[in-house]
């Protein structure tokens, strides 16, 4: 019994002298920044946010589930939500009615949200994290004072080809047009991505705001769905390339990996003709109702093993320095993630005029309202139009002049009688 006590005394004293850190055992996180997060007097609020779907680690497969973690140290609750294109995340905030903390837009979007006034300025005391951006990553071109945004990932358009079904390595985004693929490419879901490839085999600048460029990359793009039926998808990409049914995928590098565990027939290429490199961003909306808890979170995304997490998942390029330069990283030095000597163009804000002739062009290209078949059908009915009415026309003359005829000659009859 003495010799219990002597044991518990023992380890009460042992524990009293360890650092709290130790106490602490967390499996993440230091006391420090645990600290950090609970002192912010989040508890009880909630913090809504607005994401790309597959694009935060969740906690499957022994990952972080990089939410849980945040509602675990601030006692804040996170409403999470995924929207597949940023056209369909501008529709939902430009609708009203919706309130959004934390929001993940593109560049280009970046850019029209700022014009239209839709972004609220960021306290950057209130995410201190900022000083793990790496430096060529900050005051970007759609947020040059570095005012409204905390970029959150990096990359690039790849084409993404199946091997068993492809027979030499593609170099250039026109395989995408050849027969003998038919009903075995998928093509990006959104406008502006989908233009960019048809822009990029015409040598076009993607930002164009010549309404022509536009109508003749449309007119490529209809020409692509005439011949190869493509099918046009955003996430469910993953499913349909891993199973080895599909030739050519658009989508992005990042992507590409994680398509690439699941089957191994996977290869990919920069299309010589070059490729879109874009920036995703943590912003806050003007629509927030939780701005402090909006900076938390944004701030928590780039505590170095939460960025180093998300990075292992969803493999894309983290502008966070702690990661960049973490040799154990899976990623560290990957070609696909870090390439070299390739060409490419950014996207950037369109005048509306142009946004509304993309967005019409492409309801057009989808709808086979561009394609050749199409043309030829409206050319047909038309033709057989104007037969029906010439005809119409001719009879109608004929009974004209028949009854006219009639008539002069019965006129003549009551004159002589």
């Amino acid at each position: 019994m003495k010799k219990l006590i002597t044991l518990l005394i023992s380890l009460l004293l042992l524990l009293s002298v360890m650092p709290t850190t130790a106490l602490a055992d967390d499996e993440y996180f230091t006391q420090e920044q645990i600290d950090y997060y609970k002192n912010l007097g989040l508890q009880g609020t909630t913090v809504n946010v607005y994401n790309w779907g597959e694009y935060i680690s969740d906690g499957s497969e022994g990952s972080m589930d990089v939410v849980y973690q945040f509602e675990r140290l601030t006692g804040a609750k996170v409403n999470y939500t995924n929207f597949e294109s940023n056209e369909n995340m501008y529709s939902k905030l430009s609708g009203g009615g919706v309130s959004y903390d934390v929001i993940v837009p593109s560049d280009y979007m970046i850019d029209r949200l700022i014009d239209e006034d839709m972004l609220l300025p960021l306290d950057y005391d209130n995410i201190p994290n900022m000083k793990y951006i790496n430096e060529k990553y900050s005051h970007l071109y759609y947020d040059p004072d570095q005012i409204y945004t905390v970029t959150y990932n990096v990359g690039t358009t790849v084409l993404i080809y199946n091997k068993k079904l492809v027979s030499e390595k593609p170099t250039s985004w026109n395989v995408l047009w050849d027969e003998q693929y038919r009903d075995k490419v998928l093509m990006f879901n959104n406008p502006r991505d989908a233009f960019a490839i048809a822009q990029a085999v015409l040598g076009q600048d993607f930002n164009s705001n010549n309404e022509q460029d536009w109508a003749q990359a449309a007119e490529l793009l209809a020409k692509q769905k005439d011949l190869v039926n493509p099918v046009y998808v955003m996430d469910e990409v993953f499913n349909l390339m891993e199973s080895g049914e599909y030739a050519f995928a658009t989508y992005y590098a990042g992507d590409y990996l994680l398509m690439l565990e699941n089957n191994e027939d996977l290869d990919y290429c920069y299309p010589e003709e070059g490729v879109n490199e874009f920036y995703d961003a943590l912003c806050i909306p003007n629509c927030s109702k939780n701005k402090r808890g909006g900076e938390a979170f944004i701030n928590f995304m780039h505590e170095p093993q939460v960025a180093y997490e998300n990075c292992e998942y969803i493999y894309y390029h983290s502008p966070n320095v702690t990661v960049e330069n973490n040799e154990e990283s899976s990623l560290y030095e990957e070609p696909v993630i870090y390439p070299e000597n390739i060409k490419t163009q950014v996207f950037k804000n369109l005048p509306q005029n142009i946004i509304e002739l993309e967005n019409n062009l492409w309801t057009q290209v989808k709808s086979g309202k561009l394609s050749v078949d199409s043309k030829a059908q409206d050319k047909k009915i038309y033709t057989e139009f104007c037969v029906l009415v010439a005809g119409v026309t001719v009879v109608a003359v004929f009974k004209l002049i028949s009854n006219a005829k009639k008539k002069k000659e019965q006129d003549l009859t009551q004159l002589y009688d």
